[in-house]
């Protein structure tokens, strides 16, 4: 009896087609697909986002090394979205319906065109609008959020951008996470010692275009007295104008330091050897450029 009711579930072309070998649950489908670039490759890095008629996300992730997904739903109507560093997202809608394959065969997806670069000469970093933002671990569990209050910055774009150079400065003193306790002991000879080392710097002279909107930006962090090389995942956003007609860029960037690089090596030891404060800091930037002139 179980074996009827499981094949009546179970119409003709399910047991001999693409789903002989794969068993799914009452009420649901398969839904696939494969990613492809202009040329027919497989583009592996691409994303993506299944979600129901009410916009809910339904399943989301990464293809397979051919650039494929294939997944099981509930039978109903799905929207998908596909998108890659460096390409034009895709969209679609389709229906799953009860024990059979909704495949959508291969979907090719055309290059995005870049957001336009900034012109050549010298450029601000406007302080109201940027973030210079950090996240540090407490206690292996719990995130604490910071940011500095206090910097100033400057960017020389050249012709080509590769060889552009950035100064920013921060006043180490501005250091803030919202609790006046924390903050004094992060500024006190244990951390940043600010007393000793009123500021922090990055000078670049390195910037190294990764495809699409993506660069590497390459330059010596002077931090605790201590310098090291830093390299700014960064996505360049593109351009804008602000509210009184003035040229705007703008750009995300993240990258992550390590405390006894820069000899910031406080710590104090929990119970199981526990850190209270964990040894990799992770930096979150959010940039806009003013043009000058």
């Amino acid at each position: 009896m179980i074996g009827r009711r499981r094949g009546s579930r179970t119409n003709p072309e399910q047991r001999t087609g693409p789903l002989a070998a794969l068993e799914t649950p009452p009420s649901a489908g398969v839904l696939s697909c494969r990613v492809l670039d202009p040329v027919n490759e497989p583009v592996r890095h691409a994303e993506f986002v299944v979600s129901d008629t009410t916009g809910r996300t339904v399943m989301s992730g990464g293809l397979d090394p051919f650039g494929s997904f294939v997944i099981t739903v509930p039978a109903g109507e799905y929207r998908l979205a596909v998108s890659a560093e460096g390409y034009t997202p895709y969209r679609t809608t389709t229906t799953v319906v009860e024990g059979t394959l909704a495949s959508l065969g291969d979907v090719t997806l055309q290059v995005a065109q870049p957001p336009e670069l900034p012109a050549p000469g010298d450029w601000e970093v406007e302080p109201a609008h940027t973030s210079i933002g950090f996240t540090a671990r407490h206690i292996g569990l719990a995130r604490i959020h910071g940011r500095f209050n206090s910097f100033a910055g400057a960017v020389r774009i050249t012709d080509p951008v590769e060889r552009s150079a950035m100064h920013v400065v921060i006043d180490a003193a501005s250091i803030d996470t919202g609790v006046r306790m924390r903050d004094d002991h992060l500024r006190s000879a244990d951390f940043l010692d600010v007393a000793a080392f009123p500021t922090l710097e990055f000078y670049s002279e390195r910037f190294v275009h990764k495809g699409g909107t993506r660069w590497a930006v390459t330059g010596a962090l002077t931090l605790h007295g201590v310098t090291r090389t830093v390299v700014l995942d960064t996505e360049y956003l593109g351009l804008g104008n602000g509210m009184e007609g003035e040229v705007r860029a703008a750009c995300r960037a993240t990258t992550e330091l390590h405390r006894d690089d820069f000899t910031v090596s406080w710590q104090t030891m929990l119970a199981r050897g526990i850190a209270a404060v964990g040894s990799s800091i992770r930096v979150e930037l959010d940039v806009q450029l003013v043009r000058k002139g």
